[in-house]
This record gives C-alpha cells, sequence and structure tokens, in this order.
C-alpha cells in the first residue's frame, strides 16, 4: 500500500490514511496503525557505494527508513494536531509473556492520552527466522493483545476474491461467516511486489482473529475515504467481512494462541490423554498422561501439545520448567504440566 512502483515510499497515500485515521480519531474511535515502509524510505534515501547482501541492504535500509518513516507520520498527524508514537517490535517480544504485557500496556497508556500508537516490526534487527510473516500478521497479534473491536488489513485490491482477481468474472466475496468457509485455491498465489506476504496470509490471519472474537475487514487502502466507509458497515463499499466469533476467549489464550511460533518446547501425551483432551470438558495436561519431552523451556514458556504420533492437538503455557517436568513424566500430581486456563487445542 505504502510503496510506490519504484518501491519508493508513497507520501502521497501516507497523507490519505492520516486523515482519515485523524477523522476516525476525532470521533471518538481509539487507533492503533500497523505501517510497514520503512524500508521503502530509506531505499529512496540512500544508495549504498559498495554491493551488499540483501540482509545487509534490508538491515540498512530499515535503519534509515525507520527514521524517516515515523518523522513523516509525526509532521502529517501533527497538521490535525495529534500526536503519535512509534513502538517497534520483534516476534521474539511476542514469545515472553512480560514483554508481551510491557508492549499492551505501552498502548494502552498512549491510546489513554490521547496517542496514536503507530507499530512496526524493527526491521534493522529482525531477520530471518526472527521475522514475522509480514505486517498482517504482526497486526493480527496487536488486535488480540489490545482486544480490539475491529482489525481492518488494507490491500491493493477489494478483497478476498472468488477466483482469480485479474479476471474479469471473479467478484470479490463479501463476507466470511467462520473458519470453515472455503476460500478459492487462487488465493494460494502470488505476493505483494515489495511486501513478504499475499491475500492468502491475509486470509489466514483473519480467520484467527475473527475466531477470536474481533470483526475483520479486508479493503482496498487506495480507495477514497476507505477506513471511515468501511466502519460504518452499511455494505455500501465493497471488502471482505470475516464475521467474528460469538464465543468469549480469554486474554491469555488470545496470547497462547497467536504464540504458537513462539513454542520453546514439545509435550507428548498417550492415547487417554488426548482423548480427554478433545473432550468438550475443559481438561489439563497432566503428568500421568505425558510421554515424553522435548526441548528446554521455562516455566510460562509455550509449548506446543503433540500426540503419540506427532500429530500436534494444541499449545498451551507451562507450569514448570523442562527439566522439572520431565523429572514429573508419569507421575500423578495435582498441579498438571499446563492448565486448562492456559490451554488451546486445535479447531
Amino acid at each position: 500500500m505504502l510503496a510506490r512502483p519504484d518501491g519508493t515510499l508513497n507520501i502521497t497515500r501516507m497523507s490519505a490514511l492520516v486523515d482519515q485515521i485523524a477523522e476516525l480519531h476525532r470521533n471518538g474511535i481509539a487507533v492503533v496503525l500497523i505501517s510497514s515502509g520503512a524500508v521503502a524510505s530509506g531505499r529512496s534515501e540512500i544508495r549504498p557505494d559498495r554491493k551488499i547482501d540483501a540482509v545487509s541492504a534490508r538491515q540498512l535500509y530499515a535503519a534509515v527508513g525507520q527514521a524517516k518513516l515515523i518523522n513523516r507520520y509525526y509532521e502529517l498527524f501533527r497538521e490535525h494536531r495529534i500526536p503519535c508514537g512509534q513502538v517497534l517490535t520483534t516476534k521474539e517480544n511476542f514469545g515472553s509473556r512480560r514483554h508481551y504485557l510491557n508492549q499492551k500496556h505501552c498502548m494502552e497508556v498512549m491510546l489513554e492520552c490521547g496517542v496514536i500508537p503507530v507499530v512496526n516490526e524493527n526491521d534493522a534487527v529482525s531477520v530471518t527466522e526472527l521475522m514475522f510473516t509480514d505486517n498482517d500478521e504482526l497486526s493480527g497479534l496487536i488486535a488480540a493483545m489490545m482486544s480490539m473491536d475491529v482489525l481492518v488489513i488494507l490491500s491493493n485490491v477489494d478483497g478476498v476474491y472468488d477466483g482469480d482477481p485479474s479476471d474479469a468474472g471473479s467478484k470479490v466475496i463479501r463476507e466470511i461467516t467462520d473458519s470453515r468457509h472455503a476460500v478459492p485455491s487462487s488465493v494460494q498465489t502470488g505476493k505483494s511486489q515489495f511486501g513478504r506476504g499475499g491475500m492468502l496470509t491475509k486470509c489466514s490471519i483473519a480467520r484467527k482473529v475473527a475466531d477470536e472474537g474481533i470483526a475483520v475487514i479486508i479493503a482496498n487502502g487506495a480507495r477514497d475515504n476507505i477506513l471511515p466507509e468501511v466502519l460504518k458497515g452499511d455494505g455500501s463499499v465493497v471488502c471482505t467481512r470475516f464475521r467474528p466469533s460469538s464465543k468469549p476467549v480469554s486474554n491469555i489464550k488470545k496470547w497462547i494462541a497467536h504464540s504458537e511460533g513462539f513454542a520453546k518446547g514439545k509435550v507428548y501425551v498417550n492415547n487417554g490423554a488426548r482423548d480427554a483432551l478433545l473432550q468438550p470438558k475443559a481438561t489439563s495436561v497432566l503428568f500421568v498422561g505425558v510421554t515424553r519431552i522435548e526441548g528446554d523451556f521455562e516455566k510460562d514458556d509455550i509449548v506446543r501439545i503433540l500426540d503419540e504420533s506427532g500429530r500436534q492437538i494444541g499449545v498451551g503455557c507451562a507450569g514448570y520448567d523442562s527439566e522439572e517436568a520431565s523429572a514429573r513424566i508419569g507421575r500423578r500430581s495435582n498441579r498438571p504440566l499446563v492448565h486448562y486456563d492456559y490451554l488451546c487445542l486445535e479447531g
């Protein structure tokens, strides 16, 4: 959305989006802005005088560009007399409950004081396996963390199509009601020109967030006044809406559900424990049903729960570190390895 065809930053688009966010802000809507653009901004600012590898180039452009990007947002919001603040994060910050809550508290204070948080991945230090899939993944994490009412993901198309978007006969799917709603295979192809993700990532994130009770909208950010229009919810704007689940999800379970990628260990359970866990009644992971433990984790770290065949059945927050947990395998204990309040099961 924010990159021109040559990869540089689209200031006109930024200005239009800031105008819309300012309107929402004046109408009493709390907004957290997740924005990429640091690399694009740096690319337009500096030309290395020697050849450097892709990772080094990304770090260089991000370090230079992030300063330029946040300064641009600062100036644009200042025209509306609205303060904004920068929040840079990394994937590792979501793997620790303490760091997670520190980020949450920071943004809550900013919103309480009328400051718009501008959030981006810290691309200068996030490389290879430390990176988010893209900012769509980051936006899902932030939406869940802040218990937002709506997540709006802006793309360069009107939404999720029932076929190839370049096909004249393809139409936008206006509403996706649950996570089992079929998404066309055409969604699985293609990524944004200068980003790391595409529509498949957006759909995956949207489904997960909607399952946690947050409405999600995928819309075309190039359309005039798109943000106020889609939030009216009157159906006049062509976009894709993911209907939120009516089942309440606790904040701790939202964190756990989004923290699967940060799991530090694996807990294998026998068939009896698996069947008990998959029953409708809430059940904890008890040591008596654990067959083995892999990985090195601390108390409160995220762990994967797998059956004897290696199929993952859930993720949870460990009540013991790996050393103590390994010593208790097969024992009967009053305290579970993973309490059901801190356990998210698949499907």
